[in-house]
């Protein structure tokens, strides 16, 4: 073969997409949990548009087999990026074959669950589905999916479009997924896991299917309470129904990001399944709304690169808001447009990369663009965008875009001036503040944060009767907690009349900027600040129950006492608090070597990352470290999740600094995995 190899790499590869169409790709897979791999058949059916010399497809560190086109067997090279195919095609229809085995290193993951159980994801944003299906990484080469799949017939086993047929087969379920529109590689999407599931129609009879764990169906309502009226309001919002089948909407453990909008079935982390009190503090609407946007700006219709991700990402922000201001009113939409916008205005001070460019960050394509959006409507007036989002949006459909593509159907409708929006919106890093409040002070509790804003270098004792009228009044939470910040330098004898004002309105995130406000809380507001062990809160509680452990250390047994029943979100965040003190609190527990036990156990691979990471801020804080602790610290180089790896490496660091901790870590070392001991090892060579 390698005369062949030689042969490949004398190319010069032209963009593939001009000289082949890939139609649809048809995969048969099965999973192995206990190897962490994927195995299976797959059909590819495409058409050479001009003659080549050369077909690729992306495959990561991927085996092939029986690599045929129209039957015949064909000469192939497997670089560990890509299939590569040679021989003469020409112009016309064609069939392409093969069988493939990978253990993906991302992009699909295996999540242990307790008692063997395991839930399997995949995460394809970017371009990442190559690492675990034969496909494409350029988001311009859109095709039909049809994924079928065998596993264990406990299990549910989910992939984009509708499910056409389920067989057993040897204490085994074959599910058959179909989708009968195309879409761009990222957006396939795989999710296998013990869950129960809700079906719903909207208004428009789209099937809507609600998944969670048979742990939480208590939670159900509380995590899913705006999901059907979300998505039956952008379907009136946005003008175009649904473009795809069905909709389904499933949390998995250990997720990378918030949620992802895999066409026809979002995938979301599960810290947004909630109780009632949890609901308070996070919630799923946002992310609920978000993603459902994508399935029409990004699913529907795809930015053509990264230059213009804003098509995708701003449009699904500002269209959540949207669904936020359906739900919550004015007063929410205007304020976290208020928010967004400082956050934009201090960025622009040191971000130099606007909106149309590859590098942009996160909040750039995200909140500026949204930004944008809003300008741009509110500029052109509803009727006109309205009409422009759908001829847009029906003109591209099943393709992908530019800003220009966009910005053509905005012509139609209006001539607003788009070579001075874009400019400021999009080619440059300012912020338009005076465009941005002019705006924003149509509405009212906005005219009163910015008067709050003006007061910022006012002595206390000059607008304390206005702060204290404000904190009294009917107006909008959120200029409440604007004078509550304003104040946080203060002294306490100066503001007190205010925070006990400020609880007196019973108003939960009002109540929370009080929690947040005192360093110490002084003996003769401790009775008005122990009312906060009451909130219907658990990020309330759990500042409130810190604060007060440690501001009265006379009262610590009274206050544990209280509260050790408390487990807060499905992190456990109050309960890992809970155990810290106690074991913090001289002869608190009469057998302390169960809580510590409990506490540890926390920080160990049968939680998830967020559990894991909160349990073990809490041990090292609180000096409760162990060799057990270590080696859970250790593990957590390992994880998938790069936030938690990260957490780990960065931890390591700090504890390696005394000399002791090091000696520890050399000495649990041995007893690693190797993955273990060769992320460890990194860190000791540092």
């Amino acid at each position: 073969m390698k005369y062949i190899l030689l042969f490949f790499t004398t190319f010069v590869f032209a963009q593939q997409t001009q000289f082949v169409d890939f139609k649809s790709v048809s995969g048969q897979l099965k999973l192995n949990p206990n190897e962490k791999s994927v195995s299976g058949s797959v059909e590819f059916q495409f058409e050479v548009l001009k003659s080549l010399d050369t077909i690729k497809i992306d495959a990561k560190n991927m085996e092939f087999s029986k690599v045929e086109i129209n039957q015949k067997e064909v000469f192939f090279i497997n670089t560990g990026k890509q299939l590569q195919i040679a021989g003469h095609f020409q112009e016309g229809e064609n069939q392409l074959t093969f069988q493939y085995t990978v253990k993906p290193k991302q992009a699909l993951y295996f999540v242990n669950v307790e008692n063997a159980e395991v839930q399997i994801w995949t995460q394809g944003q970017g371009r990442y589905t190559s690492n675990w299906f034969p496909s494409f990484d350029d988001v311009n080469e859109k095709l039909i999916f049809n994924i079928g799949i065998t596993y264990d017939k406990n299990y549910e086993v989910v992939s984009n479009g509708i499910l056409k047929k389920k067989i057993e087969e040897n204490n085994q379920f074959h599910w058959q997924y179909q989708m009968e529109k195309p879409m761009s590689s990222y957006l396939l999407m795989l999710a296998i896991g013990k869950f129960d599931k809700k079906e719903f129609k909207s208004k428009s009879k789209i099937p809507l299917e609600y998944y969670l764990e048979p742990k939480d169906t208590d939670r159900f309502e509380p995590t899913y309470r705006y999901s059907k009226r979300i998505f039956d309001f952008l379907e009136k919002e946005i003008g175009v129904k649904y473009p795809w089948k069905i909709n389904r909407q499933i949390p998995v453990r250990d997720f990378l990001y918030a949620g992802m909008e895999n066409t026809t079935t979002t995938l979301f982390a599960t810290r947004y399944i909630v109780d009632s009190i949890g609901f308070k503090d996070r919630n799923y609407t946002n992310v609920d709304a978000h993603e459902l946007a994508h399935h029409w700006f990004g699913d529907l219709i795809t930015a053509e690169s990264s230059t213009h991700h804003w098509l995708q990402e701003g449009f699904a922000t500002y269209y959540a808001l949207l669904a936020e201001k359906e739900i919550y009113g004015d007063d929410y939409f205007y304020s976290k447009l208020y928010d967004t916008a400082q956050q934009l205005k201090f960025a622009s001070r040191t971000d130099s990369i606007p909106v149309l460019n590859a590098k942009a960050s996160s909040l750039t394509f995200y909140e500026k663009g949204a930004w944008a959006l809003f300008v741009l409507h509110e500029s052109i007036g509803d009727k006109a965008f309205k009409k422009a989002i759908k001829s847009y949006l029906m003109k591209y459909a099943y393709q992908t875009v530019n800003t220009q593509d966009f910005f053509n159907e905005i012509k139609k409708v209006s001539d607003f001036d788009l070579d001075k929006f874009q400019k400021t919106w999009l080619e440059t890093t300012a912020f338009d503040t005076q465009t941005a409040n002019a705006l924003l002070s149509k509405n009212k509790a906005i005219q009163e944060r910015l008067e709050i804003d003006k007061l910022k270098k006012i002595p206390l004792a000059e607008k304390e009767g206005n702060f204290l009228k404000v904190l009294k009044s009917d107006t909008y939470e959120a200029v409440k907690v604007s004078v509550i910040n304003q104040i946080e330098n203060e002294k306490f004898e100066a503001k007190k009349a205010l925070l006990t004002t400020a609880l007196q309105t019973n108003n939960i995130k009002v109540r929370q900027a009080v929690a947040e406000n005192l360093s110490k809380i002084p003996e003769d507001f401790r009775t008005e600040y122990e009312t906060l062990l009451e909130e219907k809160s658990y990020q309330t509680r759990e500042i409130a129950l810190y604060f007060l452990w440690k501001d009265f250390p006379e009262l610590r047994t009274s206050y544990l006492d209280k509260t050790k029943s408390w487990i807060g979100f499905n992190d456990y965040n109050l309960r890992t608090l809970w155990l810290s003190l106690a074991l913090s609190t001289v002869n608190y527990s009469n057998d302390p070597e169960v809580l510590i036990s409990e506490l540890i156990a926390f920080s160990s691979t049968k939680y998830e990352a967020t559990t894991r990471q909160n349990a073990l801020e809490k041990l090292i804080a609180f000096k409760i470290i162990n060799d057990q602790v270590l080696r859970n610290l250790v593990n957590a180089t390992t994880h998938h999740m790069w936030q938690f790896s990260k957490f780990g490496r960065e931890t390591i660091r700090l504890l390696l600094k005394n000399s002791e901790m090091r000696t520890s870590f050399e000495r649990i070392l041995p007893n690693l995995t190797p993955d273990e001991q060769f992320q460890l090892n990194r860190l000791l060579k540092e």
